[in-house]
Parts: structure tokens; sequence; C-alpha cells
């Protein structure tokens, strides 16, 4: 007579069943809530920006260039006290341009000393036939500067400080030369005097007489 043995096969539990109620749905661009999910719907995310979006930077009024960008060093009692010296250049290419030179503890800090600077100190352009109205020769400290009036076409034949001053003044044609010193500093002092002594020819007054 043959004992019989049972064997019992353990079967892994199943997992708990999950409720019925699905996941929330997103909530929409335009800050609405999501859709419940049933018993374990959640709640959607809402948009802080709202449905228009981020609004448009305005455009601004001076476009900025740095024109000489240096690290400069004094010597106190205490030791030495390093800051940031920027030149800058703004304009607005329709006639109108500033020149700033400012220092601070960054460069952030100079430059937006620099565009304060030159905001005050704007020049506006005479211009006849797209260019200069006469030649102009001025200097600042061993920097000189010529320029010349160009015919239409032309564009601007200049270097250094001076295409970067006649380009945001918004000049097309010139023709200048650099004269005496390459200190970008003193050439764009004297471009900046150059352009204050320009003037308008005065119209010929023609004499009528009654006959």
């Amino acid at each position: 007579m043959t004992n019989e043995v049972k064997t019992t096969v353990a079967t892994p539990s199943t997992p708990a069943a999950r409720p019925a109620g699905g996941r929330g749905g997103r909530g929409n661009s335009q800050g609405g809530r999501g859709g419940g999910g049933g018993a374990g719907g959640g709640r959607g995310g809402n948009d802080r920006r709202g449905g228009g979006g981020r609004p448009e930077r305005e455009p601004r009024e001076f476009e900025q260039k740095i024109l000489e960008l240096a690290r400069v060093t004094r010597v106190t009692k205490g030791g030495k006290r390093m800051r940031f010296r920027a030149c800058l250049i703004i304009g607005d290419r329709k006639g109108r341009v500033g020149m700033g030179v400012a220092k601070g503890a960054d460069v952030a800090m100079s430059v937006e000393k620099a565009f304060r600077k030159a905001k005050k100190d704007l020049v506006t352009i005479p211009l006849q036939n797209g260019t200069v109205p006469h030649i102009v020769d001025r200097k600042f400290s061993a920097a000189r500067v010529l320029i010349k009036p160009a015919p239409q076409g032309t564009g601007l034949k200049c270097g250094g400080a001076v295409r970067v001053i006649l380009e945001l003044g918004g000049v097309p044609n010139a023709v200048s030369k650099v004269m005496g010193s390459n200190n970008k500093i003193n050439n764009a002092k004297a471009v900046m005097a150059a352009l204050k002594s320009l003037s308008m020819p005065k119209a010929k007054s023609k004499d009528v007489t009654n006959a």
C-alpha cells in the first residue's frame, strides 16, 4: 500500500486592485482645471501666464556698443583697488549718438553707469544728401580726426571709433582719417567734438526787387 504525498504550490498573491478612478487630466494652456478621473481624479496644473502668454519686449530707444572695456587698478594705502572701466557708445541710428565712460566694481555696473552718462550727452548729427554737410577736423589731446562728406553709395570708409559712432548715429556715407593717436577713448572724444561742430549751411537769400 503506497502513501500518496500531496504537494502544494504557493501562488503569488495578487496585487491590490487599484481604485476605479483614473488619473486626473492636465490643465490646458488657458489656465483651466484638469478633468477629474473618477474618485482618484487630481487637480490639473494652472498656467500662471494666462491665455495671452508673455508680453513682448518693447524695442529699445538706443542701441549700445562697448568701445573699450579695461580693468584698471588704483594703488591705495591699504593695497590695490581693482575696478572696471567701460567706454560705451549709444545711438538710435536716426541722427542721435552719445558717449559715456564710467568705472564700476564689476562690468555690469560700469556699463550701466556709462549708459546713463552717454544718455545725458547726446549729439544730433545734421545730415545733408545722406552724409555730413561739410568737412570737419577736430583734435582732442593727442588724437586728431578728419571727417569728410561722401557721395551716395560710398558707405562708411572709416575705422575704429569713428565707424562705431557714425554707424550708431545713422550716417550712411562718410570718409574719415584718424591721426595722431591710437587711444580709442581719445579718438572717440575727438569724433564727438567733430560732430558737435557740424552745422547745416545757411540757404542763400535772393534779393527780390520790385519792378
